[in-house]
């Protein structure tokens, strides 16, 4: 596909720009015990590729253990997250994915190219994971999942917050490891990038109907950067 122009990269991150060895599950888990008491309150309930927020209130409603309105139950779960996410990160076996620093430095040193975040985690646990890592600086806006519950209001709050601080885009790529990312980059017309380095094979990420499905991002300068001239 022709690349030129100004072009916008959007990226997931837990298994697209690392594998954090658990560290953002076992935070959750530890803070919905000490508030509410519930060893086990994710049991059962899916995080790949969705919401902090959808997360939680599945953990909720699964639980029955709250009878305050969510958006209270919200603010007291991310403080106490928060709270044991930098020691939870410190304890865990994480790693940065191969080929994402070297394609974020390219990236940040081309004029035509804005980077950002389309992110089911939390603002600022995003940014604790991001900073934990070394490679916060490369990202200057996204969408969240603070107030967002589908994988899409996600991407549109990151288009949003694109076209106020850059202008205009004529490529927009989302990239992430999973089918939900892909069906959310397709819902705003965006080119859908699967990374199969997390729990989706290329296969299921190219059935999902992506348009470009890497191994890893050590693939993505022949595949994302305009072509260089001879």
């Amino acid at each position: 596909m022709p690349l030129n122009g100004r072009r916008l990269y959007l990226f997931d991150i837990d298994g697209t720009l690392i594998h954090s060895g658990g560290a953002g599950s076992r935070a959750m888990a530890a803070a919905f015990a000490a508030l509410w008491g519930r060893d086990d309150g994710f049991a059962g309930i899916e995080f790949s590729g969705r919401t902090d927020r959808a997360i939680l209130r599945d953990a909720l409603c699964s639980n029955q253990c709250s009878d305050r309105p969510f958006e209270e139950d919200l603010r007291r779960f991310k403080r106490a997250y928060f709270r044991r996410l930098a020691g939870s990160l410190r304890a865990s076996p994480g790693f940065v994915l191969g080929g994402v620093t070297d394609f974020l430095v390219t990236l940040s040193g081309d004029r035509d190219a804005t980077v950002g975040l389309a992110t089911g985690n939390f603002r600022t646990s995003a940014a604790m994971k991001l900073r934990h890592y070394g490679i916060a600086g490369h990202f200057t806006l996204g969408g969240f999942g603070d107030t967002a519950e589908e994988r899409a209001d996600i991407v549109d709050q990151a288009l949003r917050a694109a076209k106020r601080v850059a202008g205009r885009h004529a490529t927009a790529f989302v990239i992430g490891d999973t089918v939900h990312d892909i069906a959310s980059a397709k819902a705003h017309g965006a080119v859908a990038v699967g990374v199969a380095t997390g729990t989706a094979s290329a296969e299921d990420l190219s059935r999902a109907g992506a348009d470009i499905v890497l191994s890893g991002l050590g693939e993505a300068p022949g595949h994302l950067l305009p072509r260089q001239r001879a």
